[in-house]
């Protein structure tokens, strides 16, 4: 979370449309950059991809090409186009989250270095950032000024999965954002986490109704229909964060 008074997020400053138009509703999915070891997962990304699609979604993830996260981005890509994708990745992990295979330009990093850009007709539109925070707040930020139905899905990751998923349910809890966060619990892989939550509650460290700051889903569509129905829980902090 950044330091100092004022949100990362002020909602109250937020643009709308100038013709009045209902902004599109944008989903911001973490998610491995392996592929898991079961078959399930990676069906899970494209299922997940084809239900954004299905209701004119757009896709905000960390921008890998590989694993789940390049499943996810390009059957997106596939189906709506590359408009429909935003991928933000920090310039360290470029060349670690990254199939060269799709590259099709290369710009200057740091310190000389070059940075391969994927194919923006295959994975959608990329912006490199300096470092994970970066990344992480400007995901955050587009979710927050999307339409409605819009949050944040976990699908199956590890640690840099898990970590960006608790942030964002901090930040709810805080009262930065009010926007859904629904774990799509594939195989049980999230069975674990939901226990530990209910754990929490019942040894003090939750309040009770916070329990409900991450919602779970078995289905892509279920995960959707619970981020477009999310309700904020009473005993999140009603904190101001937009104060300079």
């Amino acid at each position: 979370m950044e330091s100092g008074g004022a949100s990362p997020f002020p909602e109250s400053r937020l643009p709308t449309p100038s013709n009045g138009a209902t902004k599109r509703t944008k989903i911001c999915v973490y998610c491995g950059s392996s592929a898991g070891n079961k078959p399930e997962y990676v069906e899970a990304a494209r299922a997940l991809a084809r239900a954004m699609a299905a209701q004119n979604i757009a896709l905000v993830y960390g921008g890998g090409t590989v694993g789940l996260m390049g499943e996810v981005a390009k059957t997106l890509v596939s189906l709506s186009g590359p408009d429909s994708v935003h991928g933000i990745i920090p310039e360290a992990l470029v060349r670690y989250e990254r199939d060269p295979t799709y590259t099709s330009k290369q710009l200057n990093g740091a310190k000389g270095t070059h940075l391969a850009v994927p194919e923006e007709s295959v994975f959608g539109r990329t912006t490199i950032v300096k470092d994970m925070h970066t990344r992480k707040r400007l995901m955050a930020q587009e979710v927050i000024e999307g339409g409605p139905g819009s949050g944040f899905i976990a699908l199956s990751g590890g640690y840099g999965t898990l970590e960006e998923l608790f942030e964002t349910a901090t930040w709810n809890q805080l009262g930065i954002h009010s926007k859904g966060i629904c774990v799509l619990n594939i195989n049980g892989f999230y069975d674990g986490i939901l226990s530990w939550i209910n754990k929490s509650v019942e040894d003090g460290f939750i309040h009770g109704e916070n329990k409900r700051i991450l919602v779970e889903a078995k289905s892509p569509e279920e995960a959707i229909t619970a981020l477009r129905d999310y309700k904020v829980s009473a005993s999140v902090f009603k904190l101001s964060w937009n104060e300079d």
